[in-house]
């Protein structure tokens, strides 16, 4: 089981939005009210038709299902949260996790700890809270690897067109994004950024048609 974590900063408005995305994918929101507000979407609570079903067991002939946690930055565009989501459905990933909170500067220290000496540190922290961020975990085979092609390089302008920094960014300190570059990364900012009973276990009813 190999885990990413991906991390994407967005914009109060985003609170409406998800809640929206949580309705429109028959999803039951649940809020919960602390130092920072927060919004967590239960994949296990509501069930309508035939696309949510109890998580099962189920072994995959085509290699090992792994997880990955994705962090939006603060200055995304609300309406780009929805469609950064979308990619990772459309792939065929199994959303894990989903929360919005204000980004505690140790947390975000502890995020970035292998930059700590680039000149550029105090600045990123300082940007990464500035304002809600977005978080998400996903789950799929080879999704770490997958999502950093979905993603794009760190440079937008050297991203390729149709990935999400090729498309919806410029400039590297604002490139939109952050995903775990290895299993073992995915594994400790899925524990940073989600508490144990954030992350959810369900299955969706048409994984058999998604894999082998």
């Amino acid at each position: 089981m190999e885990t990413l974590n991906l991390t994407c900063y967005s914009s109060p408005t985003c609170f409406s939005l998800l809640k929206n995305q949580a309705r429109r994918h028959s999803l039951a929101p649940v809020f919960s009210s602390s130092l920072y507000p927060s919004l967590v979407l239960s994949c296990s609570l509501s069930r309508k038709g035939n696309f949510l079903e109890p998580a099962r067991k189920h072994a995959s002939r085509s290699g090992s299902r792994g997880r990955s946690a994705n962090v939006f930055l603060p200055h995304l565009v609300a309406s780009m949260v929805g469609e950064i989501i979308s990619r990772f459905e459309k792939k065929g990933f199994l959303l894990k996790g989903l929360k919005l909170f204000q980004c505690p500067e140790e947390l975000a220290k502890e995020h970035y700890r292998d930059l700590q000496s680039k000149s550029f540190f105090p600045k990123l922290i300082q940007y990464v809270t500035s304002g809600p961020v977005v978080c998400m975990a996903w789950e799929g085979v080879g999704v770490v690897a997958s999502a950093r092609k979905l993603i794009g390089a760190t440079n937008p302008l050297e991203a390729q067109p149709g990935t999400i920094r090729g498309d919806l960014a410029i400039q590297t300190g604002r490139n939109v994004i952050h995903g775990s570059d290895s299993p073992e990364n995915g594994q400790r900012e899925i524990a940073l950024w989600f508490k144990e009973d954030e992350i959810y276990q369900w299955t969706q009813a048409d994984a058999p048609w998604l894999m082998e």
